[in-house]
């Protein structure tokens, strides 16, 4: 049980490690989701609105890896261990891991209402809890 507990904690911590490029991301700038009259915006899912144009910014993963390695701290959204603790306790949620990029211009503030990108959120930042529960 701890060898499982122990590659497990491996592999996620590699992911990170391989992913630290993210906590230097930039806003798009393309700005294709500064058009007033767009009322769909691409979300990097694997099924986008048809009436979405492209836009280049944080994918859900990246978007908690991020936080996790400490790119979100100056928005109030701690790292690490701390910031799955505070997830499991129901202290920090998705909403608040979207709110804390749009803040740091890490994501247009249209997606927070894009109910697609919440969920993949949820689901990822949930995903990345769970693997530290066991």
């Amino acid at each position: 049980m701890k060898l499982a507990i122990l590659i497990n904690s491996v592999i996620i911590i590699g992911a990170f490690a391989l992913t630290s490029g993210i906590v230097n991301a930039e806003p798009p700038t393309n700005n294709n989701y500064a058009d007033p009259g767009q009322t769909n915006i691409a979300i990097n899912s694997n099924t986008l609105s048809n009436n979405s144009k492209n836009a280049s910014y944080l994918k859900p993963f990246n978007l908690v890896s991020f936080a996790y390695q400490g790119g979100l701290e100056q928005q109030g959204i701690p790292s690490g261990g701390t910031l799955i603790f505070e997830r499991q306790n129901k202290n920090i949620v998705a909403e608040d891991l979207v709110k804390a990029a749009v803040s740091a211009n890490k994501l247009p503030p249209q997606i927070l209402n894009d109910q697609n990108y919440l969920s993949a959120v949820k689901s990822e930042f949930t995903s990345l809890s769970r693997d530290f529960s066991n």
